[in-house]
């Protein structure tokens, strides 16, 4: 059974991850994603805080090859403990 999906792979694919602000959170949300995505490139990764600096959402842009690698790469991020949210 193929799962369905509205995505074409391979594709540019942004992921969004969400934790509470610390000067390592961007470099963990790098180190999970570039398990399933290993030449995942630095200038993919961005940073942002939020308005008083207590959060920051780290965004990647990948290749993304097919959706078990998606699935596999929200599973990681999402058991962590120090994320709060993926998108």
């Amino acid at each position: 059974m193929t799962e369905e999906t509205l995505l074409e792979f391979p594709c540019q694919f942004p992921i969004k991850v969400m934790g509470k602000s610390n000067l390592s959170f961007d470099l963990l949300v790098t180190d999970i994603v570039r398990r399933h995505v290993p030449e995942l490139h630095d200038r993919a990764v961005t940073t942002r805080a939020s308005k008083n600096a207590n959060y920051v959402a780290v965004t990647i842009l990948i290749e993304a090859t097919s959706k078990a690698q998606l699935d596999a790469i929200y599973l990681d991020l999402t058991s962590h403990p120090n994320v709060l949210m993926a998108l």
